[in-house]
């Protein structure tokens, strides 16, 4: 639009316009890069992809809201150790001033955050947990599926055998069995004060076909009710008690996993009682890298795309 070359202008603005060439993280910016001053009493850590599937660990303080001065750190990788020793280089009369810090559910980001902030509060998730147990309902259905589509198969070959033309069974809303476990996999991952007319429809006859997905889905339900009500951290652990009964009375090999997950995070995860932290601020951060890196079409040069991302939110 006004005669001047993009790839020109990307050059000139790296090495003349912008301070990058003076940026003294320059050098260590692919390994890491440190900003004390945004320690803050309330943080947030999560691991995010820049290019080619390569990890790197941010934290971020909460009271930035996303803006000026949200980044703290900014790690390759998501060893613990490394991770460890890359915060340690922060002051550490800084870093025991942390209250809290919210996580996911790894233990590597438990252990880091144990290690490097050791007056903080740890507080894993609830949206991760609450994922974890959609994604057991998810593979509940995806298995069902497989079973039906295995049954279609045995009577398409049947009906081939006998020279006849195979015409599915189709429910009242139009959908055969296996599109009906297809189809349903938005309908068992959210509240159902958000289906629409046919979602509802859909999910009748899929519970009336499958009380076992049911039976998972009211239980899930009960875990977000959990969460949404506002009580005390002694309230809550009894509810999540009953809660994890109800978990261990489904017998289904699916739950194995979010029930071995809330026996190795359940102190963390009760901690989110006391002031209802979430890692919500982590994860609409990683969306705003994600957009930036989507600008450029992945990232070749992850120093100075770092430069840049800490030039707008450091």
């Amino acid at each position: 639009m006004y005669g001047v070359d993009g790839d020109s202008l990307s050059r000139w603005y790296k090495h003349f316009i912008s301070d990058y060439e003076a940026w003294e993280q320059r050098y260590h910016a692919s390994d890491y890069v440190l900003f004390k001053e945004n320690l803050g009493e309330k943080l947030s850590m999560d691991e995010t992809s820049l290019s080619q599937g390569e990890l790197y660990t941010i934290i971020t303080n909460k009271s930035a809201h996303g803006g000026k001065g949200s980044l703290v750190a900014m790690m390759h990788g998501t060893k613990s150790e490394d991770i460890i020793y890359y915060l340690s280089k922060l002051p550490r009369h800084k870093r025991l001033k942390v209250k809290e810090i919210t996580i996911d559910l790894s233990p590597s980001m438990r252990l880091i955050a144990k290690r490097a902030f050791p007056n903080a509060t740890i507080v894993s998730d609830r949206f991760h947990v609450q994922k974890l147990m959609n994604e057991a309902i998810s593979d509940l259905r995806i298995d069902y599926r497989w079973q039906a589509i295995d049954h279609e198969n045995t009577e398409i070959a049947f009906a081939k055998d006998l020279g006849r033309k195979f015409i599915p069974h189709t429910f009242e809303n139009g959908d055969t069995r296996r599109q009906l476990l297809a189809r349903s996999r938005h309908i068992v991952m959210k509240h159902f004060s958000k289906w629409t007319d046919s979602q509802r429809r859909r999910a009748e006859i899929l519970f009336r076909e499958y009380p076992a997905i049911e039976e998972a889905y009211k239980v899930s339900m009960k875990l977000t009710e959990i969460f949404n009500t506002k009580c005390c951290k002694e309230v809550a652990l009894t509810k999540l008690a009953r809660w994890y009964d109800e978990v261990e009375k489904l017998n289904c090999k699916f739950f194995n996993s979010v029930i071995q997950t809330m026996q190795n995070n359940y102190g963390t995860i009760a901690n989110y009682f006391e002031n209802r932290s979430t890692n919500a601020s982590a994860e609409s951060f990683n969306a705003k890298v994600k957009a930036f890196r989507n600008q450029f079409r992945g990232v070749s040069d992850i120093p100075f795309f770092i430069y840049r991302l800490a030039t707008l939110f450091a």
